[in-house]
């Protein structure tokens, strides 16, 4: 039997403000920085500990993953930082108010952007400040994959890839694995693991800083799902 535990990113500053987020590189609020030690005092707690962490290259997760395991005195732990397991790109919705948006677009084209597996939001330009492709941290990705804009479905299509290459060989080597992430990636990467249809997944919604922990047979199956609630 093997064990995973996910979790979302603290309230961030842009959560707070009610806008959406994407790829723009925003802090955890005050209040996510204790989301994320409530959660690190809860796992220790729970008599949980990790051999390795798995996290994007945006600071709101690094930062609720950094708190988490000093917490559980657990700093010294290799830690991965991959851009494959970034939050959706919201293209050009990235710092727009949600409420202010829907005000304008109408709130179920809102939702349709927001919720749905393959609609995408419209897409930036390569000349918009927003575009990720000027970045030092993304760098040496190739241009054709730095995004413009994504749906949850282009998401599932680098965060399962990235999920069944580098994390996957070292949960059947037993290692204790916590993967710190976003609302949309861990959707992409849950929608896989529990085979949850693109009907269904519009449905699912991911808490901040609430640890989802799997129990999974040989064959990676769900034997049992628990989920730590604040």
């Amino acid at each position: 039997m093997y064990k995973i535990v996910l979790v979302r990113h603290g309230e961030s500053i842009w959560n707070k403000e009610n806008k959406f987020t994407g790829w723009t590189d925003v802090d955890l609020s005050k209040d996510g920085c204790k989301e994320a030690i409530l959660v690190g005092k809860k796992l220790k707690k729970m008599g949980y500990s990790f051999d390795l962490a798995y996290t994007s290259v945006l600071k709101r997760a690094i930062k609720t993953l950094w708190n988490i395991l000093s917490i559980m005195d657990l700093l010294w732990i290799p830690v991965i930082k991959n851009w494959e397991l970034n939050e959706r790109h919201y293209g050009a919705l990235q710092g727009l108010n949600k409420d202010e948006t829907a005000k304008k677009h109408g709130k179920n084209q809102v939702n349709l952007w927001r919720r749905s597996y393959d609609i995408s939001p419209l897409p930036i330009e390569k000349f918009d400040h927003r575009y990720p492709g000027k970045e030092e941290k993304y760098l040496e990705i190739p241009e054709k994959k730095i995004p413009l804009t994504e749906s949850l479905k282009d998401t599932v299509k680098r965060v399962v890839p990235f999920w069944e290459k580098n994390i996957v060989p070292n949960i059947k080597k037993n290692k204790k694995v916590i993967i710190v992430a976003h609302g949309n990636s861990l959707r992409a990467l849950i929608k896989y693991i529990e085979n949850i249809n693109k009907k269904n997944i519009i449905n699912l919604n991911i808490p901040t800083a609430t640890p989802i922990i799997y129990e999974l047979n040989e064959k990676l199956e769900i034997i049992k799902k628990d989920i730590i609630n604040k």
